[in-house]
């Protein structure tokens, strides 16, 4: 199968085609640099018990997003053949013809390069290797071996969007200890619960494009199972944080609700997967759920170590 452009006049949906810049930008995923964001900054203050300073963020923050658009961008060029196949995927530039596949690979190694040496020269020598393993995570490991290989795709491949603690961690001491860690592995338990609602939604398009993401290979109930064992898995860890980490009740009391919350809507997922008759997954109020509770245990490991206590 070829991968050439599915609109010959790089035109989108009948509308004219996006700017350049926009198809550039439309490459690297921005969403999804957004979210790995999130979580580099509090990992920060953590590690600087405070404020580590609005130019060692500033810079760690630009770093970690040329890294991040870098590995989308790669992943975008080697997935662009499947890309075609699935109603979700089917509009980006690759896709469409905005952008050539040359163009993808030079801009995508051109980011990979300026934020490697932009943490070797800004920040510190271990996050630019950090960066360099987290890119390669994304692109050989998960993009090239894993994803159309085995249903574990996003489980091991997802260790790349843990990768911004560790970076956010190293600019701040120049080296990772137990904390960073656990936040490590509140990621990685993460990104399971959060992904696979998702390609439940979409396993049709999954299914078409012949990648074996966990609900195309199994039934709904196995699926929603192993989603609330990675929720229970995450959850346990950050409440192991709050030792480590030296957090008090503020971030304990909210991980706690945040939890609750969370781990309530992935039991109405199993249910409903048990018991079909009882109304639709509603997968997808999985997905939107493991975002936001992300983002409060994070700002709560921001906001603990800021307060006076």
């Amino acid at each position: 199968m070829t991968a050439g452009p599915l609109h010959p006049q790089a035109t989108v949906s009948g509308r004219p085609a996006r700017s350049k810049l926009r198809a550039y930008v439309a490459l690297t995923k921005p969403r999804i640099i957004e979210l790995l964001l999130i979580t580099t900054v509090p990992t920060m203050i953590v590690a600087a018990d405070g404020w580590p300073g609005w130019w060692l963020t500033l810079v760690t923050l630009v770093g970690g997003a040329f890294a991040a658009g870098s590995a989308n961008a790669f992943n975008m060029y080697l997935d662009r053949d499947i890309d075609r196949l699935m109603n979700r995927t089917k509009q980006r530039p690759l896709v469409t013809g905005e952008l050539t596949p040359r163009q993808a690979v030079v801009f995508a190694t051109a980011l990979g390069a300026v934020s490697i040496g932009w943490f070797a020269l800004l920040v510190n020598a271990v996050s630019a290797w950090l960066t360099l393993a987290a890119i390669l995570l994304y692109v050989v490991l998960y993009t090239i071996i894993l994803k159309r290989r085995t249903s574990q795709n996003i489980v091991w491949g997802g260790a790349a969007g843990c990768m911004p603690v560790l970076i956010g961690w190293s600019a701040v001491t120049g080296s990772l200890d137990w904390a960073a860690l656990v936040l490590f592995l509140i990621i990685f338990f993460w990104t399971p619960p959060h992904y696979w609602p998702l390609s439940m939604k979409f396993k049709k398009d999954y299914a078409r494009a012949g990648v074996p993401m966990l609900p195309v290979v199994a039934d709904d109930v196995r699926v929603a199972r192993q989603i609330l064992l990675y929720a229970a898995a995450m959850i346990a860890c950050t409440l192991v944080l709050a030792p480590v980490a030296s957090l008090g009740w503020v971030y304990v009391a909210a991980a706690v609700v945040a939890a609750t919350w969370f781990l309530s809507a992935c039991v109405l997922l199993y249910r409903r997967a048990l018991h079909p008759e009882r109304g639709k997954l509603a997968a997808m109020k999985v997905f939107h759920v493991s975002i936001t509770y992300l983002t409060i245990v994070f700002v709560a490991v921001a906001v603990d170590p800021l307060l006076p206590y």
